[in-house]
């Protein structure tokens, strides 16, 4: 087989400049771009492929666990906004406000329009940062009896968030996520739904995305408002920053209260329901991007690419490339009767060399190339994009070969980053350490504390670190405080975050 030269992608190396590193990755990959809306993103078709298959094993996960998507407003009445109002104050800082309703012609500008000054709304309406107000005063009509529970609602939707700071995936304006909102008779079933939808994430995370997640509560001061917990998953990024993957929370009675949602129970008594809600959005595009990609470009993990497989002919003539067609055309068929997504690049107008940087730097999990020796020999060169190494098969049985390399693939990209994760949680005892893991080495420093806010906002201050959890599985255990030296009953998670 030829050594063709792989042009270079110009990417700035991770060691460099990280950030840097995923911004140009992100557009170059061809996944999304800035539009020409401030802070807000354009997917482009191959991101979107992969959004889609996301959402599909989500939405899939969703309804083997009983729950129906449905769709609500993209708007809310400020009043309806207001009525749980440690969400609204949570919220407040971030929201898109619609005032008006029409434009019309600028006196004073031909040519250009001015807001109607007699088409003010009366009420103003939120753009929804999020839609608990607005789905919580339609369950109220949903609702009457202990018959009707559990309600178990999801929607896919847009959110928008003002955010000042933006970055692709991570942080945008207006962002795509699903969002479950689930009603209940009781506090115990309300909590076992919070639970069992944080297992879901960890699931997704963890055997799609092959991305390894701590499973944990949020303290007070980082719970979503409005919430009276907030179970979370959290991952590691390659810069040893924390990224929270997905939240689950708890809302108890707070949303029913606020909107009057009651139910009569088996005696007959009313009773407001206990309530959940529960999402992740875009942001875990991000997730995969920085968990397994390298210099080169995007490493996606095979259960979630949209092109799994990539044949590339070697050719010289039309001849040549007819023989080598009428062997991937089979090869293709068998791939697809197993479920390969498999795509054969059989364009003339760029060279192999060219689709072979194309590929890298889209992360297919798998790249096949075929030349006429291949034919004569009966094999192929089979390369794989996470670790950059090739080998020389057969072509007999080529397919169970490509079908079983690919789960070895999904599993080692797991394996890597669970080494990277556990590597970096590093239990410390004072606070100069840890303050030097965190800006030395990275990562989760698991950290006695106190339980205090004030402690919690003083070592943020300090130290730009949260605490991004209270793992499930923690140890209780008699310490002292990190910061403080007062008593603690155990270590919570710490990191930079995204």
């Amino acid at each position: 087989m030829p050594n063709y030269n792989i042009m270079s992608k110009n990417l700035t190396t991770r060691s460099e400049d990280y950030s840097k590193w995923y911004n140009e990755l992100v557009v170059k990959a061809d996944l999304a771009e800035n539009s020409g809306v401030r802070g807000c993103m354009v997917i482009k078709p191959y991101g979107y492929a992969i959004w889609e298959k996301m959402q599909a094993e989500l939405d899939r996960m969703f309804k083997e666990t009983g729950h129906q998507n449905a769709y609500f407003p993209l708007f809310v009445p400020k009043s309806m906004f207001e009525a749980e109002e440690k969400n609204a104050e949570g919220f407040a800082k971030e929201c898109a406000i619609v005032t008006h309703y029409r434009l019309k012609n600028d006196p004073d500008k031909p040519g250009k329009l001015m807001v109607d000054p007699n088409a003010k709304l009366e009420e103003e309406l939120i753009v929804r940062p999020t839609s608990e107000a607005i789905i919580w005063s339609t369950y109220k009509g949903w609702v009457q009896s202990y018959r009707d529970l559990p309600l178990l609602i999801n929607q896919w939707a847009n959110v928008v968030r003002w955010e000042m700071r933006t970055r692709l995936f991570l942080r945008t304006a207006e962002f795509l996520w699903q969002e479950g909102h689930t009603a209940h008779a009781t506090r115990e079933e309300a909590i076992e739904e919070s639970e069992k939808m944080m297992h879901v994430y960890a699931d997704f995370a963890e055997n799609f995305m092959a991305i390894p997640v701590i499973k944990g509560l949020k303290t007070e001061t980082e719970r979503f408002a409005g919430a009276d917990e907030t179970f979370c998953i959290e991952a590691l990024m390659q810069d040893g920053k924390a990224l929270q993957a997905g939240t689950s929370h708890f809302l108890g009675q707070n949303f029913a209260k606020a909107f009057d949602v009651k139910f009569a129970n088996a005696e007959g008594k009313q009773e407001y329901v206990w309530g959940t809600s529960w999402g992740v959005s875009t942001r875990l595009m991000g997730a995969l991007v920085m968990t397994h990609s390298d210099d080169h470009g995007l490493v996606l993990p095979p259960n979630l690419a949209p092109i799994q497989v990539v044949i590339v002919p070697i050719y010289k003539s039309d001849e040549q490339l007819e023989e080598i067609s009428a062997t991937v055309n089979e090869v293709v068929k068998a791939l697809r009767k197993l479920n390969i997504s498999v795509k054969y690049d059989n364009r003339t107008n760029q060279k192999p060399g060219f689709k072979f940087n194309e590929y890298e730097l889209k992360g297919v999990p798998v790249r096949i190339a075929v030349g006429p020796k291949d034919l004569e020999n009966g094999t192929f060169e089979v390369a794989r994009r996470d670790t950059l190494t090739k080998e020389i098969v057969s072509k007999d049985g080529i397919e169970i070969y490509i079908n079983n390399l690919l789960s070895q693939i999904q599993e080692e990209m797991f394996a890597r980053a669970l080494n990277y994760r556990d590597t970096h949680i590093t239990e410390v005892n004072d606070f100069e350490e840890f303050k030097s893991i965190l800006d030395g080495k990275g990562g989760f420093v698991s950290a006695h504390w106190d339980g205090t806010a004030e402690t919690e906002e003083k070592i943020k201050d300090l130290t730009k670190a949260t605490i991004r959890c209270l793992p499930l599985d923690r140890v209780e255990e008699a310490g002292t405080c990190v910061f403080t030296g007062k008593p603690s009953v155990g270590r919570v998670l710490f990191a930079k975050a995204y």
